[in-house]
This record gives structure tokens, C-alpha cells and sequence, in this order.
């Protein structure tokens, strides 16, 4: 019985350490979405996705070692705690990333429009005032 714990504590220490590594990743993401680094992006998506992999392949194995086990030790139970607290924590960062990319894209198309002059796009003249969609910037333009 004390191997079996062994063995389940050990894959979660495993699954403790993917997770570990995927929130280092998603800072990472973050910095690099603040940044508007696209080429950092996909290096980190690719990572982040084998580390996914890894913690599901995990997670089966340990699914079915406590199905076998009839009594979990102390060290088990910790380790479920900080798996989930990291799991949690993971997911926090993953939305918050999510949002400052959603923001980063509307920046950038607001830009975009600003700068060819799209019927959509709003400016400000000298007393601050919203000017929208008249392409005056585009077309009074002589560089």
C-alpha cells in the first residue's frame, strides 16, 4: 500500500511541476502579449501545449491509481491540494491573458482604422472634440 502512495504522490509531483512550468509560461505570455511579440507567442503555445499533454497523460495515470488505492496518505492529499490550487491559478492567468489579448486586438484594429481612414474610425481634432469616419487624415496625407 505504501508503494501505491509512492507511486500516485510521485505523479503528482510530476503534474505539480508541468503545472509550475505552465504558469512560468503564461507570464511569459503575457509579457510577450503586452510586447505585441507575435513570434515569442507561438513558442510559447507550442510549449504550453505539450505541457497540457503531459499533465492529461498524468492525470489518466493517476486517475487510475486511486481508483486501486483504498486509502490515500497525508503526502497524496497535500499534493491533490497544490495541484488544484495551481490548477486554479492557471486558470486565472490563462483568462486574464486571454483578455489583454482580446485588448491588444482592439487596439490594433482601432488603430488600423484610424490610420485608413474607415468609416468607423473616431479621431479627436485641437479642442479635443470626437471626430468620426470623415478620412480627412488619410486624405490630407502628401508624405
Amino acid at each position: 500500500m505504501a508503494d501505491h502512495n509512492h507511486l500516485i504522490a510521485s505523479k503528482l509531483t510530476q503534474q505539480v511541476s508541468c503545472l509550475e512550468s505552465i504558469a512560468a509560461l503564461l507570464d511569459d505570455e503575457l509579457t510577450a502579449i503586452a510586447a505585441k511579440r507575435g513570434d515569442g507567442l507561438k513558442s510559447i503555445a507550442q510549449q504550453k501545449i505539450s505541457l497540457l499533454q503531459q499533465i492529461q497523460t498524468i492525470d489518466k495515470e493517476v486517475q487510475k491509481l486511486v481508483a486501486h488505492n483504498d486509502s490515500q496518505d497525508d503526502e497524496v492529499s497535500l499534493l491533490i491540494k497544490q495541484v488544484n490550487t495551481l490548477l486554479s491559478s492557471c486558470k486565472k492567468k490563462n483568462d486574464v491573458n486571454a483578455h489583454a489579448a482580446h485588448q491588444a486586438q482592439l487596439s490594433v484594429k482601432q488603430l488600423k482604422d484610424i490610420l485608413i481612414g474607415a468609416p468607423s474610425s473616431m479621431t479627436y481634432d485641437q479642442g479635443g472634440s470626437v471626430i468620426q469616419g470623415d478620412k480627412k487624415i488619410v486624405h490630407n496625407l502628401k508624405a
